[in-house]
């Protein structure tokens, strides 16, 4: 199977190919060049794989939640591939792939994973691994840290952006062990292949005009008078 995965949710632009077994990754650091460096990112994969889009069978899309104009280029971009392919599509979650880096670089049985969310929130879901991958074991929230309801025992894996923007008000809502605690680790597309495999595997694949973006939350910035309040804590 040849299935392609893509991710622009958050800092982190990549792309990556399952092509028969085998994980093949372009991966760049870029804060508003996703869009520019997505198509050549894409194109430099495939001509490195030897291989054309016409020959991908499926696409995992990252979803969010994340920066929004991120999400939405990645999901706008997967929508257009798929459609003009006509090609079937799975959606993931940048929090299951945060969780699922954390399984295959730490060999992680639990993770925390949270990206910052900014406006004093951050993206969270804890998640278990089962048979080596990501399972979420709640709900998706964006929520302030002090909200959050932490493990108050036991050892797990903490990864994402939240962890290294509120690290202080995080680990006040946790006894649990942290090991490794990574605040800089990002989704990765090539962590969609192993959790989105499955899914197409039983039928569960959608259409690119059911592919969603997931933001958690309908807002994009502070009011004035919640700015002002913020600085005032």
């Amino acid at each position: 199977m040849k299935l392609l995965a893509i991710d622009t949710a958050t800092e982190a632009c990549s792309v990556a190919l399952w092509l028969d077994g085998e994980v093949h990754e372009r991966y760049e650091f870029t804060v508003r060049e996703h869009s520019r460096l997505l198509p050549s990112m894409l194109q430099g994969l495939l001509a490195d794989c030897g291989i054309s889009l016409a020959q991908i069978d499926g696409i995992a899309s990252g979803v969010g939640p994340g920066s929004f104009a991120g999400v939405r280029i990645g999901v706008g971009f997967v929508k257009g591939l798929a459609l003009g392919l006509d090609r079937p599509v799975v959606a993931v979650s940048s929090l299951a792939m945060l969780a699922q880096g954390a399984i295959r670089l730490h060999g992680a049985g639990q993770v925390l994973a949270a990206i910052d969310a900014r406006m004093n929130e951050v993206y969270f879901c804890g998640y278990a691994a089962v048979e080596g991958l990501a399972a979420a074991q709640n709900e998706a929230v964006v929520a302030p840290p002090a909200d959050l309801a932490l493990p108050v025992a036991g050892s797990y894996a903490a990864v994402g952006s939240g962890w290294s923007t509120h690290l202080n008000a995080l680990r006040a809502r946790t006894g649990a062990n942290l090991d490794p605690l990574d605040g800089s680790a990002l989704p990765r597309a090539r962590d969609a292949l192993p959790l989105a495999l499955p899914e197409f595997a039983a039928g569960r694949s959608i259409g690119a005009g059911d592919l969603l973006p997931l933001y958690l939350r309908n807002r994009v910035a502070l009011t004035k008078l919640e700015q002002e309040a913020a600085r005032r804590l």
